[in-house]
């Protein structure tokens, strides 16, 4: 079945139920990297319920996995994670009940051997009703140019700064991590069968994007927020490169007002792996 552009604009669910309790945001936490050190006093709260757990922003993106685009048409095996937003209206709570509603915005034909790219929607409450967050995903498909949609491209990327970063923060990855990660919902053998991921074209598996994600907010967490959860209100990336576990991440940062702008590398390969991200401070 191919991608059919009324169909795709007609997409959408309302009223899925999740739940989440501290054993999931602690696995969370510990799935980014947080709590490496275990005597680290500013990072221990995020991982270890004695006081007010503290939650990571960007578990934003594990907690209400709407299967949206399942049925769409589309070829799974092609398609790319493209770009990540968040808006959070208010800090996660360290366990809820929440509702959620998707829905397809957009969806572009970049012609034939060109590929599709699908905009998506996702606004969650509470379940009383508060809202807490919605998210924005971006879907590069790969394999599905000409199917008939119309050209165009969505939002302009957040443009970095043109001065040099303000600071640097590096991070490494365990070796282990994707394994660890995949635990918070994200099954997809990519980041696990390493025959698999020689099938597709990877020497190994690759850490999920949004692990990667999850890094530079523990980056900017560490840095400019001072391990405050609850100073950062919106955290958008777009990616553009897979991390390998054990690599490090490099987040290089431009601090302006409320807004911080970044990039990720891994020095070890010389490669940018998140582009054009922007974290906005409460």
């Amino acid at each position: 079945m191919a991608l059919d552009y009324g169909r795709l604009m007609a997409t959408k669910r309302e009223g899925d139920r999740f739940r989440y309790t501290d054993r999931e945001t602690m696995l969370y936490a510990l799935g980014v990297g947080m709590g490496r050190d275990p005597l680290n006093e500013d990072e221990l709260p995020y991982v270890f319920e004695k006081s007010a757990l503290k939650t990571v922003p960007s578990m934003a993106s594990v907690l209400a996995r709407v299967p949206l685009l399942k049925d769409c048409g589309y070829d799974y095996s092609k398609v790319l994670h493209g770009e990540q937003r968040l808006t959070l209206h208010r800090p996660l709570p360290q366990e809820g009940e929440l509702v959620a509603d998707s829905r397809v915005t957009e969806a572009y034909d970049k012609g034939a051997g060109k590929g599709a790219v699908i905009y998506t929607e996702t606004k969650v409450r509470l379940a009383d009703g508060t809202p807490l967050f919605t998210q924005h995903s971006t879907t590069f498909a790969r394999g599905d140019g000409g199917f008939g949609g119309p050209a165009g491209s969505g939002p302009a990327p957040h443009a970095l700064p043109e001065r040099k970063p303000d600071q640097t923060v590096t991070l490494e990855t365990r070796k282990d991590q994707a394994l660890l990660y995949r635990l918070n919902g994200d099954r997809n053998p990519l980041h696990a069968d390493p025959a698999l991921a020689k099938k597709v074209g990877f020497p190994a598996p690759i850490l999920h994007g949004l692990c990667t994600y999850g890094t530079a907010c523990r980056a900017i967490l560490q840095s400019v927020a001072k391990y405050d959860h609850t100073k950062i209100a919106g955290f958008d990336v777009r990616f553009s490169s897979p991390v390998y576990p054990g690599e490090s991440i490099a987040t290089d940062l431009w601090v302006d007002g409320k807004t911080v702008s970044f990039r990720c590398r891994v020095p070890e390969r010389d490669v940018v792996v998140i582009n054009n991200g922007r974290c906005v401070l409460a």
